[in-house]
């Protein structure tokens, strides 16, 4: 086969045309795997607290920069039973209160020091740890008691959403097997999220709502979930 001149430069053309694109695809790649990870990784804030003899006697809460977050406890199944459960469930905070967990978290400088008040005469409240974890940074603190604001500030909102969705997980437990116990547990849930003690309520809505939407349930409870779901973060420990 004789190839013309013409169409020897048009197959060199293309061959150049080839190399210039491999050149500049391998250079795209590189780039990609240069950028840092953390683009991909949401930096994450976690609260735990451990307390033998309490109820629960352990639990941990995890939020991400993009409002997902995870509670997880070791408890009594109810309080009638001393047997134990592993309970889990996901669900999103607030806008406001993800913003403000982060905002407080930066003031604590992300937990990179020692938070820890180190007054031994301050009774035992349990052991609590607060890390934070990122793409480009990994810190935690353990402490019984601190005097820093921004980390006093962090424990009373992480044990007011604890509080909450430990109604949430006794609730469930009663839904399905103890019907009769759900009015006292309302009661006091209603009472503590007047009082501003629990936090983030709308975590445990769909629960609330599946109580509320149970005709076998009595009409009374019924009603005292519907108040507790149209509670306002201003009553609801949203402050």
């Amino acid at each position: 086969m004789i190839v013309t001149g013409k169409a020897r430069s048009q197959t060199m053309g293309g061959r150049r045309f080839d190399r210039s694109f491999l050149t500049l695809a391998i250079g795209i790649l590189a780039l990609l795997w240069s950028l840092p990870t953390s683009a991909a990784e949401p930096a994450t804030v976690a609260f735990t607290l451990d307390f033998p003899g309490s109820d629960p006697e352990h639990y941990s809460i995890s939020v991400q920069s993009d409002g997902r977050a995870r509670y997880e406890c070791s408890a009594k199944i109810s309080d009638e039973s001393e047997d134990r459960e592993t309970y889990q469930t996901e669900f999103t905070f607030s806008e406001a209160t993800r913003a403000r967990i982060f905002d407080l978290t930066a003031q604590a400088r992300y937990f990179s020091g020692k938070i820890d008040s180190g007054n031994r005469k301050i009774a035992n409240t349990g052991a609590k740890k607060l890390a934070y974890k990122d793409g480009q940074r990994e810190s935690a603190a353990a402490y019984n008691f601190s005097s820093q604001p921004a980390v006093q500030q962090l424990t009373t909102l992480f044990q007011g959403v604890a509080a909450t969705l430990e109604f949430g997980r006794r609730l469930a437990h009663n839904h399905r097997y103890q019907k009769l116990a759900l009015d006292d547990e309302l009661k006091r849930m209603e009472d503590e999220a007047r009082r501003g003690d629990l936090v983030e309520l709308q975590a445990v809505k769909p629960l609330l709502q599946e109580i509320y939407d149970d005709s076998s349930v009595m009409n009374v409870v019924r009603a005292r979930a519907q108040r507790i779901m149209e509670m306002g973060p201003a009553a609801a420990g949203g402050r």
